[in-house]
């Protein structure tokens, strides 16, 4: 007679499918099931591809401008037709890519990094330091962001002529200035949080250091958030350098981005719609495609909304 004891046993034993998983390992397997996801990662490496390797994707000069050709509408030859200064707006649709995601990316890194330091050290120390941190963040939030930008662009701009990199380099500037404490509140409240949990207070009580319990208990607990918040920031980035180039305080000419170009088509929309409506559709197109991998990222790793 087999023992029911060891029957039962062989039932409960985990199949290799059912491992534990961490945080991200439960996100990642409700993520591959959710058509949201795949969509906007479709958008986003297509957009990725384009710049990085703009070859791969048109053969035209986005500096080639022909004269002659100025305001043609879409055609075989030049699929998105050309603009007021003949250029092509399919070959700079394709290289504008470039400018706006590096701006979008170095902007979301800025205020990352140091939005989520100064939110992790006010979040774990707190008292004085966290009361003067919190102030500061609130003046900043206080700042109208169109204002802050143009005053800061403006002042950085007042010695005249700049260098495209320096261009770039000031506008990611204005934008993480202005930016950071929305990240630096994020991770003050996730540390708020961690550190009193019971893992944090085991390990202070076995004497680890602050850097120690910043470094590993903390810090991989406050991720989540900031990963959620970072993947819609990077697509408010990107619209807000097309907006900053709109008014002409952003990225100039001859720095190629889809802000350049819809702040370059602008003054013709009525005679040649087509030149503003391809760079706007790629900039939408772009943007929420990231504001809809930060939504299904924040479904994903809170349990609550599975």
């Amino acid at each position: 007679m087999s023992d029911p004891t060891a029957v039962a046993a062989v039932e409960f034993v985990p199949a290799d499918g059912d491992k534990p998983r961490g945080l991200f390992g439960d996100a990642w397997r409700e993520l591959r099931s959710r058509p949201l996801f795949w969509i906007s990662i479709s958008l986003i490496m297509l957009v990725v591809l384009m710049a990085a390797f703009p070859q791969l994707f048109s053969s035209g000069d986005p500096a080639l401008a022909q004269l002659s050709k100025s305001r043609q509408a879409p055609s075989a030859e030049a699929w998105f037709g050309y603009d007021n200064q003949g250029y092509d707006i399919y070959s700079r649709v394709i290289y504008g890519a470039r400018a706006s995601i590096i701006v979008g990316l170095l902007a979301t890194a800025g205020v990352v990094l140091f939005g989520g330091l100064l939110g992790i050290l006010a979040g774990f120390y707190g008292g004085w330091l966290d009361a003067v941190l919190s102030r500061v963040s609130d003046i900043f939030v206080g700042i109208p962001f169109v204002l802050g930008a143009i005053v800061i662009l403006t002042t950085l701009n007042a010695g005249g002529q700049t260098t495209p990199v320096r261009v770039v380099a000031q506008v990611v500037l204005s934008i993480a200035v202005l930016s950071w404490p929305v990240a630096m509140r994020i991770m003050r409240s996730a540390a708020i949080s961690a550190k009193q949990q019971d893992y944090v207070k085991a390990a202070r009580a076995l004497g680890a250091s602050p850097r120690r319990l910043i470094t590993k208990h903390l810090l991989p607990n406050c991720l989540a958030p900031v990963l959620v918040y970072s993947t819609i920031a990077l697509g408010a980035f990107i619209g807000a350098e097309a907006t900053l180039s709109y008014l002409g305080i952003g990225l100039r000419p001859p720095v190629v981005s889809w802000g350049v170009m819809i702040n370059g088509a602008k003054d013709y929309i009525r005679v040649a719609p087509h030149a503003l409506l391809f760079p706007a559709g790629f900039l939408t197109l772009t943007v929420l495609a990231f504001v809809m991998l930060g939504d299904a990222i924040r479904e994903a790793l809170d349990p609550k909304l599975r």
